[in-house]
């Protein structure tokens, strides 16, 4: 990212105290435009935490974001979600009962210009734009192999497919970041392999900044640009995966201090 390039997002000094305990101490993060980035961390490190501060799930008590160089503290989630960040979760939130269609279009809802009267009486204009949205989130659900099942009850997917078409739904908001909270998280082999050919097919075909927990960490040293690791709410180390992977406060995280 150039010195004169706006981030996608900037993290500064963010924070947040529950009681007398901060569980996000002093994190700063710059993604541009396009950037995969990598955030890992043992478990409790605070990962999921800042997730939730990024989109207005939790207000931060210290410090300030800013998407695009607008500012999002304080907003709420659905106007984080209007403003361009979206995100999955680590554990699966899909309207079970609806159609991975449905599901796809739901996120869509803010860009129907149809009328209540027009939806009540199926005039013309709605059905023209419900065809058109149906046509939009197809091509959404091929993106993640999944418009073969576009009628299928989302329930009733496997696991794996319903962390796709999460990911599917987070691309019909036409976000300008995607925050991806554990996508890989029970997939086998295969299913992480198509994974990371998605994630990447994502960013490069939409341009889409992208924040990745996971803690598969073949597929983290194999997708991600940079990646920042933090343990109890702060970050310990910053760097390319090779350097990560090297670093001796990483590992101790990890894999815990050698008793001498």
């Amino acid at each position: 990212m150039s010195k004169t390039e706006v981030p996608v997002l900037q993290a500064s000094h963010l924070g947040i105290q529950f009681g007398g305990l901060k569980a996000v101490d002093d994190f700063n993060l710059e993604i541009g435009q396009s950037e995969l980035v990598g955030l890992i961390g043992p478990n409790g490190a605070g990962k999921t935490t800042v997730f939730n501060l990024l989109t207005g799930v939790y207000q931060p008590t210290e410090g300030a974001y800013y998407l695009c160089g607008d500012k999002m503290t304080g907003k709420k989630t659905h106007q984080v979600v209007d403003a361009g960040i979206a995100r999955t979760f680590q554990n699966i939130r899909l309207f079970k009962k609806m159609t991975v269609l449905e599901n796809v279009k739901i996120a869509m809802n803010k860009d129907m210009k149809y009328s209540m009267l027009s939806a009540l009486f199926r005039t013309k204009a709605y059905w023209e734009e419900e065809r058109a949205t149906d046509a939009q989130a197809l091509k959404l659900l091929e993106i993640v192999h999944l418009a073969d099942k576009a009628d299928y009850v989302a329930e009733n997917l496997p696991y794996g497919e319903q962390r796709r078409l999460e990911i599917a739904r987070a691309l019909a908001t036409g976000m300008k970041l995607l925050l991806l909270d554990e996508p890989a998280a029970g997939m086998n082999p295969t299913e992480t392999a198509e994974l990371l050919d998605i994630i990447n097919h994502i960013r490069d075909s939409f341009g889409i900044s992208v924040l990745l927990i996971e803690h598969d960490m073949s597929l983290v040293m194999k997708i991600c640009e940079r990646i920042q690791v933090i343990d109890y709410g702060v970050t310990i180390a910053c760097g390319t995966p090779e350097e990560i992977a090297n670093n001796p406060k990483v590992i101790e995280a990890y894999l815990g201090k050698d008793e001498e």
